[in-house]
């Protein structure tokens, strides 16, 4: 059976205050402000999105800092799951880059596989 509780409001309100102090947080995120700011579409490839796959939809800081969120957007693209790894695996190619430290990069190869190409090919 059903108990009939009185409704409280003072709690109520507590929660809907909370969740527009949350909403206002999240809208201050650069994520957030770049979706207001550019169409919903992957500046590389093209695709569009819309409300279903937003998720799949990235932003990209083009210096590549995290830390500098212009309110202009202007250091921000946004880019498909997909086009962005790319992006971050070029950018690791260009600056020879890695994710592993010095010490745990393998060695580099001393031994070179054409060393006696010249008198092989003369056979």
């Amino acid at each position: 059976m059903p108990t009939d509780k009185p409704i409280d409001h003072a709690k109520l309100d507590r929660i809907v205050a909370d969740a527009r102090r949350d909403a206002l947080r999240r809208d201050q995120g650069y994520r957030e402000q770049a979706l207001k700011l550019y169409p919903w579409v992957c500046g590389r490839c093209g695709r569009e999105f819309s409300r279903a796959n937003l998720r799949e939809l990235t932003v990209h800081h083009r210096n590549h800092d995290h830390d500098f969120n212009p309110p202009d957007g202007s250091n921000w693209e946004l880019l498909c799951v997909y086009c962005h790894d790319n992006e971050h695996s070029r950018y690791v190619d260009h600056t020879g880059g890695s994710a592993l430290d010095a010490e745990e990069r393998p060695a580099a190869a001393t031994s070179n596989p054409f060393a006696d190409l010249k008198n092989l090919l003369k056979r």
